[in-house]
């Protein structure tokens, strides 16, 4: 009895001693993204001109889970529209590639997310989430029939003359600043669209009396409705009432530079309807002359200073401060200023003021091409434009510069520089380019070499065909037919697109849609420059300043 209690006794003791035996749970390794390909092809994980049908390849360090791969992959629009899609399976499921059910749309963003929620067929997490854009291609395809270069020219000349003529305001006739703007008329937008309406003539999309009569209620609108300062009109006006509409906040006066854009097209009207016996055209002859008469460009010297003022407002005075100094787009100012029928300015204030004694010189190449006056790499290409709207480079030199010469350059840098894309933006290329003031995303900007960020602007190449005839007939065709169901509408070609976000405007502006018809014209028939340039003012003007021309 005593050894059964002491072998029991002995037992209980070795149990006492013994470790417990535990249960340990292994966690599953996490386990990570390993590459991507596109295509086939490697590029980081933003993707351009990729094909409508293409194959997204995610390679991982471990085989994932197929269960959980719908929940962890978003195939989107930028604008959160879903995409289906399929998926396959390669290198012992660790490969997993993405592929749109049906063909995606040409020149869309898209996204493709792969979040942590991706399991692998062990139970491990994807350490990081994936996301890769993908912006598709343009599609080739024409969008119009193809006819003569001829013309698609008429074609775009009638179809953008719609805005200043059906779109005009209808109770002055003036230009509207754009196609949302209501009631506010632009003062230089005008000018170039009374231009328009004599190429218009021309074309034969509408009569020279109904020109005639269009004219004569812009300038009889402008006499009797229109606030002026110091015989300077506003940038923007109220269409309806002829007020001033403020364009910021102490910008609610005379804007000179906008007055003289006006003013060169009122001046080619005046020299377009000259027969003398004719009581409508000899009296739009008179009231255009008051009209210029009644500018004080002297005024905007700020009480003799040598350089002109951009605006002078009554209740700002010189607030805003701004000289017209170049190189940039108002060397029209300069011209009527020394035109003038009254007080004319000196040569002085050109040169010094304008020409800044010489500092608007460049003298530097880019692109083998030099360009002898104005910024880096030339700026915005409406500097080449608004004033030769009416003023002819050919020919045309001063102690400055000879002006084909400098807007030649200035076209050819820009388009140079598009082909080269330094910014590598999407679509750029030798059949579209062109950089200039324009809509964008979220706003307007002066684009330029200096200031671009991936958005083109049809009026900057086709305002440029004079310049650039075979550069600019090349992009005018590709908006036209490539672009043309995006970029193509009831005005002709709206204001801008970016092929890189993607993006494009729906939006209309007098002061880009002017330049486009204007200069068409100018490069087919030089109607608007041998207008202008027959002002007798006009060529008195611009010999005080120093100018040679073959039209004096």
């Amino acid at each position: 009895m005593r050894l059964i209690i002491a072998i029991c006794l002995l037992l209980a003791a070795c149990s006492k001693s013994k470790p417990a035996t535990t249960t340990t749970t292994t966690t599953p390794s996490s386990f990570s993204f390993n590459s991507l390909k596109v295509n086939g092809a490697f590029n980081g994980f933003t993707y351009t001109n990729v094909n409508v049908t293409p194959a997204i390849q995610f390679a991982f360090t471990a085989p994932v889970d197929q269960k959980t791969v719908a929940a962890a992959v978003s195939f989107q629009t930028s604008a959160g529209a879903g995409i289906p899609y399929a998926v396959s399976y390669s290198n012992n499921d660790s490969t997993m590639t993405i592929q749109p059910s049906s063909a995606l749309q040409p020149i869309t963003q898209y996204t493709i997310s792969v979040a942590t929620s991706l399991l692998s067929q062990a139970g491990g997490t994807l350490e990081s989430a994936i996301n890769v854009k993908l912006t598709t291609a343009i599609d080739s395809t024409d969008k119009f029939p193809r006819i003569t270069d001829s013309a698609l020219l008429d074609l775009v000349e009638s179809q953008t003359f719609g805005y200043f003529w059906s779109f005009g305001h209808p109770n002055c006739g003036m230009a509207r600043e754009r196609n949302t703007s209501g009631d506010v008329v632009t003062t230089g937008g005008t000018g170039f669209g009374i231009m328009a309406m004599l190429a218009a003539v021309q074309r034969g999309f509408i009569t020279r009396a109904q020109a005639l009569g269009r004219i004569d209620t812009i300038v009889n609108f402008l006499t009797t409705k229109v606030t002026t300062y110091h015989g300077a009109f506003s940038h923007w006006i109220n269409g309806t009432t002829g007020a001033t509409v403020p364009f910021s906040t102490r910008d609610d006066g005379g804007d000179i530079v906008e007055t003289s854009y006006l003013m060169q097209g009122l001046l080619c009207a005046r020299q377009y309807f000259n027969n003398t016996t004719d009581a409508g055209e000899t009296n739009l002859r008179a009231a255009i002359n008051q009209l210029y008469a009644n500018i004080d460009y002297g005024w905007y010297r700020r009480s003799g200073l040598n350089v002109l003022y951009w605006n002078w407002s009554p209740d700002y005075d010189w607030a805003v401060n701004v000289p017209v100094q170049g190189w940039c787009e108002a060397l029209i100012t300069y011209v009527l200023a020394a035109s003038a029928p009254n007080d004319p300015i000196p040569k002085s204030t050109y040169d010094s003021g304008w020409a800044r004694n010489g500092s608007m010189r460049n003298g530097n190449t880019y692109y083998n091409v030099v360009l002898p006056l104005g910024p880096s790499l030339g700026g915005p290409l409406f500097f080449a434009q608004y004033s030769f709207l009416g003023i002819d480079p050919n020919g045309l030199a001063d102690a400055y510069a000879n002006y084909w010469t400098q807007n030649t350059a200035h076209t050819l840098i820009n388009y140079s520089y598009c082909v080269a894309d330094p910014g590598n933006f999407n679509g750029y290329s030798t059949q579209c380019w062109g950089l200039t003031a324009s809509d964008e995303l979220n706003g307007y900007s002066a684009h330029s070499p200096t200031n671009d960020d991936g958005v083109i602007s049809p009026t900057a190449a086709v305002s440029s065909l004079p310049y650039a005839p075979t550069q600019a007939m090349n992009a005018l065709r590709f908006f036209y037919y490539k672009l043309g169901d995006r970029i193509w509408g009831q005005y002709g070609f709206t204001d801008a697109f970016n092929l890189t976000k993607p993006w494009f405007a729906t939006s209309y502006l007098a002061i880009d849609q002017g330049p486009e018809m204007v200069m068409i014209e100018n490069y087919r028939s030089g109607l608007l420059w041998n207008l202008f340039m027959s002002c007798p003012e006009v060529q008195n003007g611009m010999r005080s300043l120093g100018f040679s021309s073959p039209h004096f």
